[in-house]
């Protein structure tokens, strides 16, 4: 039996809200609905192209979303008065 994740369970990663692209340079370009929010180089961004290449559909947006960390952890708030 397959336990389901938390995330998984909530069908977070439904619709594709992560997206990624790889430039000849071997820069990787994570965007969440169109906004670039990760830039990986070096090691990190061919470590993750491997990954990413092999997975599809709920896998790779969760994978995404684990690349980004937590990227919606600060400038979404309001200022507070």
């Amino acid at each position: 039996m397959v336990w389901a994740t938390p995330v998984a369970r909530r069908n977070t990663f439904a619709d594709e809200n992560f997206s990624y692209r790889a430039s000849k340079d071997g820069a990787v370009f994570i965007s969440h609905h169109g906004k670039q929010v990760t830039v990986l180089r070096g090691r990190a961004a061919a470590s993750a192209l491997r990954r990413l290449e092999r997975l599809e559909d709920h896998a790779l947006q969760l994978e995404l979303a684990k690349l980004t960390g937590s990227f919606k952890r600060g400038k979404e708030r309001g200022s507070r008065r």
